[in-house]
Parts: structure tokens; sequence; C-alpha cells
């Protein structure tokens, strides 16, 4: 991106959390939303003679349905292989989480978890009361997860349960998708 374009995009961020109270900083860190995956030509040339193997079984089992599915994944899977990855900003403030462009107040935030194996694997999750919103997987990037975990601690509470990291960021992360 542009130096012109991501400044102007930090302006803008900067001018829509002056709108909002956000809180006073208390650490930040920038991580890749996406991490950006390194794939070869046989990468690719396996993802593509599975999904035309899939789809060819489909239309010979006459469950078009399957073949549909198939087709939007892969589809979907291309169109997240074209987007670039960004580096995203991350904040833990006195009033809530802003990552990227969004924030999320403590009062939302059912609690958190902190899986650190690295380097593979170093991410913090946020899990909310409402049953609706996804649990979130933010990357550590470089910052100390003790760090992290000190500055969560007085507002959020800690989930020790969770240990492993979430079955689809494994499978993203070993099959680089």
């Amino acid at each position: 991106m542009p130096e012109n374009q991501e400044e102007k995009n930090q302006k803008s961020l900067e001018e829509a959390f002056d709108e909002i109270d956000v809180g006073d900083e208390i650490i930040a860190w920038e991580a890749w939303d996406n991490p950006p995956q390194e794939r070869g030509r046989l990468w690719y040339a396996i993802a593509g003679g599975v999904a035309i193997a899939l789809i060819v079984y489909a239309v010979m089992s006459a469950n078009f349905l399957f073949a549909i599915i198939v087709l939007m994944t892969a589809v979907i899977m291309i169109m997240n292989g074209l987007r670039p990855a960004h580096l995203q900003k991350i904040h833990l403030t006195s009033l809530g989480i802003v990552y990227g462009d969004e924030f999320y107040p403590y009062q939302e935030i059912k609690d958190f978890s902190i899986i650190y194996q690295p380097p593979e694997v170093q991410i913090l999750y946020i899990d909310f009361h409402k049953l609706w919103r996804p649990l979130i997987a933010i990357p550590l990037g470089d910052v100390d997860p003790n760090d992290v975990r000190a500055a969560l601690l007085p507002f959020v509470f800690e989930n020790l349960n969770r240990e492993d990291e979430h079955l689809t960021d494994a499978v993203k992360r070993m099959y680089k998708l």
C-alpha cells in the first residue's frame, strides 16, 4: 500500500477514535491480520487437483449441492489469496480492545486466553457474552504475552481451560489457507 494511502487510513482511523472514547492506552502492538503465506506451485497444483477431484466425484454421484459448495470454497480461497495482508494495530486500553478499526468494550467480553507456543502459535483469543459474536483470534506479534495478560487481568476474566489453538486456526496454519 502506498505511504500516502496508509497515512490517510491512519488519519481517518484516528479521527474515528477521537469521536469514540476508547480510554487510555495501556499496551499496543502491530500484527498481520492474515499472515502472508508462501505457497509454491506444488501447493496450488495439489489444491486445484483436490478441488477438481471433489467436483468430479460430486457430479458423478449426482450430488450437485456438494459440487457447488466445493466450487464456492475454491472461489473464496482464491479471493482470500488475492487479498493482500495488512498490518493491524492492536491497542489494549482502559475501556476495551481496539483491533484494526474495531473497538470491543470490556463489558461485551466474557473472557480471554493466550495461547503461546512460539514460533508458530502466538494468539490472544477473545470470547464474548453474546452467542452470535464469534471468538476472535488476535495475533500477538512481537509483544510479550505476559504484558498482554497483565494489561487484561484487571478488566476481563482469563479462561485457563483453553490450552490449545482453535481447530480452524490450526488448519489454516497447517494448510496455509
